[in-house]
């Protein structure tokens, strides 16, 4: 007699036909997202009409079935994971787009990318400013599945403040849509809201409606070198107490522009080798940008041991590289790394660095930190050799502690990444156990049958006895 698995997919492969793949390279590739958690599913499902999707989740909840919904499978935490095996629902070739150009309104499928969007919305001189550093593979339905934010978060918000409706299917089947393309709406709950950064827990998107900016006319670039973390901070804290808004401040401490130097094989300020850094970009129309410019060189002079400045795009891409280069550099750290996106207050700035070098001392491993200083998302990093099992054991202990000193300092476990897998061991750290009910109680009206993505979120996974399958090919790292 065949097993209910095998009933639920041949009752899919009735329906959907070519649709469905169960060949091993198929479900090997869509098996984990960039957190490396590999978990093999039963098919792989790519629908092509919005018929297809509203099948295969009526099916899903007839045969108890898991659906993981995924895009280009860019997440960091294990999210488009399917750690219940089942279905993967990809929806990674929808990708029909429009730009309105007269109210700066774009519809869009999920599978397309942050960067076509934007490449796009710049041709009708508009603009996306969500910028996750995934843009190039990271896919619209996923940067809403998870809120992605990015380096241009303090200026000009995250994913959620440029969704204006989203059309997709509850749990059961039922096809919705939540508000629309226009930029007022007030009928009835805020049900799209709840979708934004629900990780594919509460319902499948199929298409969004997202609000574009003007596009800006110019920008400025600077590179400033600091010889210690707590000059930088306290620079970064001047700059925002002036009323100044950068499109982009980056930091990067000590540890990271190292690695960053020895990647590029020189110093980025030869009179400050062992330099902090931050990077800072204005943004707006030329008149703006020019006045911006004058207290922006103002501001270094006074606070940076040394600095660098353009408003020459090819020449900013030079101020950029360091930037660019030290995600990848801090493998000479390490052959593995925690990347942990947590946000903190600006009262709690130095006290958060401060204990990442504490936490170096303690656990004698590398913990390089850069990030969105302007809006308190920053990036701590744990690097480790993942075949010493007491390293290991020491970066699981250390990240344990960041976590609890991130919500000591009022912080919060994460700012763009969401939970997933990797940090749903500390999400009782971050919320009561009302809050966490409150949540549930909405998962359980949604989605009865707890088909969509379970296992994620609410479960505490533990990572650390799962051996990731490691490969950093990944081009996002």
């Amino acid at each position: 007699m065949p097993t209910s698995s095998q009933k639920s997919l041949d009752a899919v492969k009735r329906a959907l036909g070519k649709c469905v793949k169960t060949d091993p390279q198929s479900l090997h590739r869509v098996s984990m997202d960039n957190a490396r958690l590999s978990f093999t599913p039963d098919a792989l499902i790519c629908p092509k009409s919005n018929e297809q999707v509203a099948t295969v989740l009526k099916l899903a909840n007839r045969y108890q079935v898991p659906i993981t919904t995924r895009g280009a499978g860019s997440a960091t935490t294990g999210a488009a994971s399917p750690v219940r095996g089942g279905w993967v629902l990809d929806l990674s070739g929808w990708k029909r787009m429009r730009i309105e150009p007269i109210q700066g309104l774009a519809t869009v499928d999920v599978g397309v990318t942050v960067e076509a969007l934007n490449v796009a919305a710049e041709k009708a001189g508009w603009f996306y400013p969500p910028d996750p550093s995934s843009k190039r593979y990271a896919t619209v339905g996923g940067s809403i599945a998870t809120n992605a934010g990015g380096l241009r978060g303090a200026k000009y918000g995250v994913t959620r403040d440029y969704v204006l409706g989203l059309e997709g299917f509850l749990p059961t089947g039922s096809f919705v849509k939540w508000a629309g393309p226009f930029k007022k709406f007030a009928s009835g709950y805020n049900l799209r809201d709840l979708w934004i950064g629900s990780e594919g827990t509460l319902g499948v998107i199929t298409r969004a409606h997202l609000k574009l900016v003007p596009k800006p006319e110019a920008k400025w670039t600077g590179l400033m070198a600091f010889k210690h973390e707590r000059d930088a901070i306290r620079a970064a804290i001047a700059l925002m107490k002036s009323r100044a808004v950068p499109a982009i401040m980056e930091f990067m401490d000590r540890q990271t522009v190292a690695c960053a130097s020895e990647r590029l094989g020189r110093p980025v300020f030869n009179a400050v080798p062992q330099a902090c850094l931050l990077l800072v970009e204005l943004d707006g129309d030329a008149h703006a940008v020019r006045k911006a410019r004058k207290h922006a060189v103002t501001w270094a002079k006074t606070y940076a041991h040394q600095y660098r400045e353009t408003q020459d795009l090819e020449k900013a891409e030079h101020l950029w590289e360091v930037r660019r280069t030290c995600s990848q550099a801090m493998f000479q750290m390490g052959d593995t790394k925690i990347n942990e996106d947590i946000v903190v207050p600006v009262r709690a700035y130095e006290k958060l660095i401060n204990y990442t070098l504490q936490l170096k001392r303690e656990t004698g491993l590398a913990t390089p930190t850069f990030g969105h200083i302007a809006d308190g998302n920053f990036h701590v990093h744990l690097m480790y050799q993942r075949d010493d099992p007491e390293q290991l054991q020491r970066a699981a202990e250390g990240v344990n502690k960041i976590m609890q000193k991130v919500v000591d300092l009022g912080g919060a476990i994460t700012g763009e990444h969401g939970i997933g897998l990797s940090k749903s061991p500390f999400l009782r750290l971050q919320h009561s156990a009302a809050e966490i009910e409150a949540m549930q109680a909405v998962k359980h009206a949604l989605d009865p049958n707890n088909i969509l993505n379970p296992g994620k979120i609410f479960e505490p996974f533990e990572i650390w006895q799962v051996r990731p399958d490691y490969d950093m090919t990944f081009p996002w790292h």
